[in-house]
């Protein structure tokens, strides 16, 4: 098969994990050595069937730097469980800032924050012109949470190359009628919104969820905390910028189960930022029902895991599904890996419906 080309705005930890990723199952690709993969044939490609032709950041310490180097330049702090990605032969460019950074994270240390590059932004023909230039087939989103403004201004860049657009973030675009009828009208597909990880807090705590509905346990009151110390979570504490994220995880649970529960018995949302947990994401979850006779239950769940790999294991499958919707001439919104993937879908699916429609997807039993 040929190498799917991919574009990416924001060299972070999710871009450094994808491709070390890519490289890893590249050297790893005996059927000894495949776990850790969802899919790992999707529809002919492979998890290394997948090449960066364009990076951008603000970054100035990876601006300008061979995409092998900048994924693991500070602020990234996840683990590097690659550490031999040869170079690529792509410079990452400057992009546009627009909203990608909040204002308080001035006041922490260089090596846990973003600093801004004072090299000129590029416009969105320029832009445009590089993805184009690139031969890339489709554009990964990987901006902080908030970043509004920014992810239309790539939306509309990946509309005008021509490319396909995976919104791993919680800002609304395939979910949005008006965004979704625009990529259906030129062809092109999408998935998103909202990054839904291999095994993280949301997926567990829908899986939880869909138990106590199947065992016949009411749930009254549920609660998702969590901490991490990448510049995700330490954007994350200025909470203007939350109010789609706590959406979007809120309602990835809401649509589960069997009844909505009302908004105060219900609490999703991340809690705090701890540096020196670094990637590692650690999530509390609190679920509050009654079993047989209405007898009082409680359940308690802790966990912890490496934050951008877990996120990583997702978008990989997302990138090849986006390219059999290239392959096929599918435009639009992907309904199906959109249901499995992301925590804020279009079409809200339960994990078991969604996983088998997009595995149908992928067999070419449906269209999207």
């Amino acid at each position: 098969m040929k190498k799917i080309k991919i574009a990416i705005v924001g060299v972070g930890n999710c871009a450094s994990s994808l491709i070390q990723g890519v490289e890893y199952y590249k050297q790893n690709n005996d059927e000894q050595k495949r776990y850790g993969v969802m899919h790992w044939d999707v529809g002919g490609y492979r998890p290394y069937d997948i090449e960066v032709v364009a990076a951008f950041d603000i970054d100035p310490r990876k601006v300008g730097k061979d995409v092998a180097d900048a994924i693991f330049t500070p602020p990234n702090c996840t683990t590097i469980f690659c550490p031999q990605v040869p170079k690529t032969g792509v410079t990452v460019s400057m992009g546009k800032i627009c909203d990608g950074v909040s204002e308080h994270m001035k006041n922490y240390p260089e090596d846990e924050t973003f600093v801004v590059s004072q090299e000129p932004e590029k416009n969105r023909q320029m832009l445009v012109d590089i993805i184009k230039k690139a031969g890339a087939e489709v554009l990964i989103n990987y901006l902080p949470v908030g970043s509004e403004a920014a992810t239309y201004f790539y939306a509309e860049c990946a509309l005008e190359a021509g490319v396909a657009f995976i919104n791993s973030i919680p800002v609304f675009i395939a979910s949005d009628v008006s965004w979704a009828e625009r990529f259906q009208k030129a062809q092109i597909p999408i998935i998103g919104d909202d990054i839904k990880s291999q095994v993280g807090a949301t997926i567990t705590h829908r899986a939880l969820s869909e138990l106590f509905k199947k065992r016949g346990i009411k749930l009254e009151r549920t609660y998702q905390i969590n901490t991490g110390g990448n510049t995700d979570f330490l954007n994350m504490l200025n909470r203007s910028r939350l109010a789609s994220k706590k959406e979007s995880k809120t309602e990835a649970i809401q649509a589960v189960l069997k009844q909505r529960l009302e908004d105060e018995d219900i609490h999703i949302s991340p809690s705090d930022y701890v540096s020196w947990q670094k990637d590692n994401k650690v999530a509390f979850i609190r679920m509050e029902g009654k079993i047989f006779g209405h007898v009082p239950m409680h359940l308690e769940l802790r966990l912890s895991v490496e934050d951008s790999p877990n996120s990583a294991g997702v978008v990989i499958d997302a990138i090849r599904c986006c390219k059999l919707g290239l392959d096929r001439g599918v435009g639009g919104v992907l309904f199906s890996p959109s249901a499995y993937f992301m925590k804020h879908p279009p079409k809200q699916l339960t994990d078991n419906e969604a996983n088998i429609m997009t595995r149908k997807f992928i067999d070419g039993e449906i269209e999207r």
